[in-house]
């Protein structure tokens, strides 16, 4: 009966890695461009900040020369819960600086619902919201695609996340590969096939009267997945932009990007949790496989969870003496899986080729593996620890200027 059961994940969980990578494929090449527009929306630009006097200074810098009309838009830094100077180098650089204190309502998500809450009260109402974190670099050409999008239909755009230190350590670059892989494999193709896109947390873009009749409502660990969630259940589809490109600030040390992604992960469980039933049964209703496969993306996290213990069991079991008490998929079709295999892992080299990636970024490919295993226990302690909701701060210290993430990309 267990060796069944076992049995029955198995195939269910190759099923989903199969469609998985069938999916990849779709990314190997970019549709046109849609139409171009004249600047004409206006735009509040919202940057989420918990004492980031550090890194906050040179976002601003990279903000206030936008290759976009300065009247059309406003930044405000919210200053959540700070004890630094985060609010007082946003004043000096001639930025609105909102500062929130709540000790009781911590993390990101509750800062930006406040903020959303002060901006609708304002003089001033703009045609739409960005959000960014304070660690972040922008591409000059950030709004020009956001206004090209917004005129075209999108309500919810997300940019190109990409990473501002993909060189620091082994940590950094196994960041850059994923978002590389995600962006390019993961994205993309479902762009090219018409599904919804997902929220990444920052550089992303939302009409304002969807927000005003929508709310924000996303206050779990990982409000852009809850975000997402909330958009395609309502029939909203984000859309993902490939050129607005966004660099985001990696922590360098295993620790503390175990600490990050236990967060995510965390939050992944309990936005799992609560949307995978609702957005997979309304899918299956309605036969719309959007709401299939955002349902499959929110389930993500029990898939790496049921799989990293599989494999451990089957592991162990063919490891012991004698003859194992359980089929193995892997077994029965060893040629088939190993090709699979291959290609699983053949996806990343795939996604740094086709997004023209700095050499030196290949040889990280030696010990992403690692990183990518370490996903497992990581995975395991965050399914006992979901109801966990306390936000947990990734210091930023990395001071970079566009100009020099530029310069390196080049190299």
């Amino acid at each position: 009966m267990l060796d069944s059961i076992l049995l029955g994940i198995q195939i269910l969980l190759a099923f989903i890695g199969a469609y998985q990578l069938v999916l990849t494929f779709f990314g190997w090449y970019r549709k046109k461009t849609k139409a171009d527009h004249a600047p004409q929306k206006t735009f509040a630009v919202l940057v989420a900040a918990h004492n980031e006097e550090q890194v906050v200074g040179a976002l601003i810098e990279n903000l206030k020369n936008l290759d976009y009309p300065r009247e059309l838009y406003d930044i405000f830094v919210i200053c959540d819960n700070c004890t630094d100077n985060t609010a007082q180098i946003s004043r000096d650089l001639g930025v609105h600086a909102m500062e929130r204190k709540n000790p009781n309502l911590r993390g990101k998500g509750y800062a930006i619902e406040w903020m959303l809450k002060e901006l609708w009260k304002m003089p001033r109402q703009y045609d739409a919201v960005v959000m960014f974190d304070a660690d972040n670099l922008v591409n000059p050409d950030y709004l020009t695609h956001m206004n090209n999008d917004l005129c075209n239909g999108s309500q919810v755009i997300q940019a190109y996340l990409d990473t501002k230190n993909p060189h620091d350590s082994w940590i950094t670059a196994a960041y850059a590969v994923t978002y590389w892989y995600c962006n390019r494999l993961w994205q993309l193709p479902r762009t090219n096939l018409g599904l919804a896109n997902y929220l990444g947390g920052t550089g992303m873009c939302f009409d304002s009267n969807l927000l005003k009749e929508f709310g924000w409502g996303a206050t779990s660990l990982v409000e852009d997945l809850e975000f997402t969630m909330r958009c395609v259940m309502r029939g909203i589809h984000p859309t993902f932009n490939y050129e607005a490109k966004v660099y985001d600030e990696k922590p360098l040390t295993f620790k503390a990007s175990a600490r990050q992604r236990l967060r995510w992960m965390q939050g992944h469980f309990d936005v799992a949790r609560r949307y995978f039933f609702p957005l997979f049964w309304k899918g299956l209703k309605e036969g719309s496989w959007t709401k299939i496969d955002t349902a499959l993306y929110a389930l993500n996290a029990y898939n790496l969870l049921i799989g990293s213990i599989l494999t451990v069991v089957l592991w162990i079991d063919l490891s012991l003496p004698g003859v194992p008490k359980f089929t193995s998929l892997y077994q029965m079709q060893p040629d088939f899986f190993a090709v699979f295999s291959v290609l699983t892992y053949g996806q990343f080299v795939i996604a740094l080729l086709l997004e023209k990636a700095p050499l030196k970024s290949y040889k990280y490919l030696i010990t992403f593996p690692v990183f990518l295993l370490s996903w497992w226990p990581i995975t395991f302690y965050a399914f006992f620890t979901q109801n966990n909701k306390q936000w947990s701060h990734t210091e930023h210290t990395r001071v970079i200027r566009l100009e020099e993430v530029q310069s390196k990309q080049a190299s």
